[in-house]
């Protein structure tokens, strides 16, 4: 891997994952797709996924005109355990899109001054101008979970950002950004199935730092965080959308449909666009009925 570096969650620059980290294990069971409660247990087909992709990526280009036509600005926001498709998603959220109106924002650690800041203020600066669309690759929820899980800021200091975030976005979205936010949840079969792919794959072993590693013996910690920052910051003008995501395909085909049904666009292809699944797809209300 020579010199090449992976960023932790923190945004922190970590050595590449063959430098003094442990070994996952050897195997991971085959029946991780369907842990979890995941409802299926096969992966959706490579054919149909796509076929079905191709369609929605053309849908996607026919709301990035509107955005631009319109001057619309919207903020969609990633967040989700380590390995849970994030970035794969992106990817094919913005694949075929104009980069100049449409760019991911993934920060690393603030630096000494943006340290000495108000919290949300470097985030300000990343918002969107008239007709763009800006996905955030993890974003201000850090403070409300690999943070805090970490010790890379204190209780008070994650309680307060849940007590402030919620009338951050309310000020966003009164401003006219409209906030689309996904929570990615991924079992923890998956997740060490994934894990393990990347640790012998040289292809993928910068996906994977020495804070992976030690989420894995964390899982319980992140899931009560998990569930503090989806109930104490799901609302009506920024809610939370949450996608089962063990299988990627059908992760990402769900993802982009929710995208979709967000924004009433011209010359909107129903039948291509679809309608997400609700075995995969929940609102928080509906994620911890179920």
């Amino acid at each position: 891997m020579g010199n090449k570096r992976a960023r932790d969650r923190s945004g922190e620059t970590a050595p590449a994952f063959d430098i003094n980290v442990p070994e996952l294990p050897a195997k991971i069971s085959e029946g991780a797709l369907g842990s979890a409660g995941f409802p299926y247990q096969e992966r959706m087909g490579r054919k149909r996924y796509e076929k079905d992709l191709h369609a929605l990526q053309i849908e996607l280009m026919k709301l990035q005109h509107h955005v631009i036509a319109t001057g619309e600005r919207i903020v969609i926001v990633f967040e989700g355990r380590d390995s849970a498709g994030k970035g794969g998603t992106i990817k094919r959220i913005t694949e075929h899109l104009n980069p100049r109106q449409a760019r991911v924002v993934a920060l690393a650690k603030p630096s000494d001054a943006e340290a000495g800041q108000w919290y949300l203020q470097r985030y300000v600066q990343h918002m969107p101008t008239r007709g763009e669309i800006v996905i955030f690759d993890r974003s201000w929820y850090n403070r409300a979970g690999v943070e805090p899980v970490m010790g890379f800021c204190t209780p008070e200091q994650a309680r307060q950002f849940l007590g402030a975030v919620p009338d951050f976005e309310r000020t966003l979205t009164e401003d006219g950004i409209r906030i689309i936010k996904f929570w990615l949840d991924i079992g923890r079969q998956m997740q060490l199935k994934r894990l393990h792919a990347r640790q012998h794959d040289p292809l993928k072993q910068w996906k994977l730092s020495p804070i992976d590693i030690k989420g894995i013996g964390l899982w319980d910690e992140y899931t009560r965080a998990r569930d503090t920052m989806l109930q104490r910051s799901d609302t009506i003008h920024a809610p939370w959308t949450i996608v089962r995501a063990n299988d990627k395909r059908r992760l990402r085909l769900n993802v982009i449909r929710c995208i979709l049904n967000e924004v009433v666009y011209k010359d909107r292809d129903l039948k291509a666009a679809g309608e997400t699944d609700p075995k995969l797809v929940h609102t928080v209300d509906q994620f911890y009925a179920t």
